[in-house]
């Protein structure tokens, strides 16, 4: 599916060494710091390794996240601040802005930001990460990724990707055709909302991925048309039904240009081609066929007149909706004890690293680039 979905690019990070010289005093306290380093970097391996799977890219957050915790969460049971929690700078890039990050010293922004990435790799986990941004001391600036507009952007169209997988099979176990459309004109409106989001960001940040969304929006009502109009047909309602595969048409038709205008806007991220996939283009002869049939019954059997505007989409899908998957972080690492803790002297000065100037560019993520399968007109996974 690497071509039927638009993905904006991964957030790259800085290297961080976790070197607490003369704060760490004690074996325990500076064994945390190193396996801070490597299971981050491990991690950060992990995004970018064409045979990582979900669950060693899970073991390894789990691993990373573990630790992490210890520079966030009491440790006294208290609600006193983890004194550990802004001894260390990150630095990380947005997805939307290209190579020049964002600085903040405090874990918990590296906790969103390593978890956004984890996000946009494991999609289904997004539509949860929103609950730890609000912990942040310092706000998102506007146009970054843990900026609400950015975020709820992100959440809506997990979903929207999710559903598609519910029609897939819906479409693919010959479900009745008005379940189809409903949960067709469901996915429609969730990538509007989701377009609908963005339409206050910069054009040049944002203009690629909208014209995913919109696309998305068209052929999902066309789907939504398509398939509304069988329901009218086998309910003897061949007028209504030729009209809805007339919008059903029109739909298709405004998603194929918007294909061709998205491939063409520039802007972050990779360029899906759904108008060369199979599922994109089985519709466009199913809404023809369809309509070809349905003409043909009218001219010989109904005699309807067709109506002049096409019918109102009322669709509720009773079920087949995708629900989101719950993010839980994992348990505090055994090695993070109020006794390990309390040998971490903040007095002591740590040679951290300082924030550079925001002009600094931190390279870009090289992702693998995955083929498309072409044996078939959809890939469940």
């Amino acid at each position: 599916m690497a071509h039927w979905f638009h993905r904006n690019p991964l957030k790259a990070t800085a290297p961080v060494s976790f070197n607490f010289y003369g704060v760490a005093g004690s074996p325990a306290a500076n064994k945390i710091c190193n396996d801070l380093r490597t299971t981050r970097a491990r991690l950060l391996e992990m995004f970018t390794d064409s045979t990582c799977t979900p669950e060693i890219l899970k073991n390894a957050s789990d691993a990373y996240f573990s630790l992490l915790q210890g520079l966030i969460s009491s440790l006294d049971g208290t609600t006193q601040e983890n004194k550990m929690r802004f001894i260390q700078n990150f630095k990380w890039t947005d997805t939307l802005q290209g190579n020049i990050p964002s600085a903040q010293q405090d874990a918990v922004f590296e906790l969103v930001s390593m978890a956004f990435n984890l996000a946009v790799w494991y999609t289904k986990f997004a539509s949860r990460l929103e609950v730890h941004v609000p912990r942040l001391i310092t706000p998102a600036e506007k146009g970054r990724d843990l900026e609400p507009r950015v975020m709820d952007a992100y959440i809506i169209q997990c979903q929207a990707e999710a559903q598609e997988v519910t029609i897939a099979r819906a479409i693919e176990l010959k479900h009745n055709a008005s379940l189809i459309a409903a949960l067709a004109f469901e996915t429609a409106n969730f990538y509007q909302k989701a377009d609908h989001t963005l339409n206050t960001l910069e054009p040049e940040c944002s203009s690629k991925w909208r014209k995913y969304l919109q696309l998305k929006q068209y052929f999902y009502m066309a789907y939504a048309f398509c398939y509304h109009g069988q329901t009218l047909l086998a309910s003897d309602k061949c007028g209504e039904s030729i009209r809805s595969l007339q919008e059903a048409e029109k739909c298709y038709s405004r998603a194929e240009a918007l294909c061709k205008e998205y491939r063409q806007t520039k802007g972050p991220g990779t360029t899906a081609k759904p108008s060369e996939q199979l599922f994109f283009l089985k519709l466009g002869a199913l809404i023809k066929t369809t309509l070809e049939k349905c003409q043909r019954e009218n001219g010989f059997i109904y005699f309807h007149k067709v109506p002049a505007e096409p019918p109102q989409l009322e669709l509720k899908a009773s079920y087949g909706l995708a629900e989101p998957v719950p993010f839980e972080l994992p348990p505090l690492s055994e090695q993070c004890t109020p006794e390990v803790y309390a040998t971490f002297d903040l007095t002591k000065g740590a040679k951290n690293d300082k924030a550079k100037p925001k002009e600094e560019e931190v390279k870009p993520v090289k992702e693998p680039d995955l083929k498309p399968q072409k044996d078939t007109g959809c890939v469940l996974s």
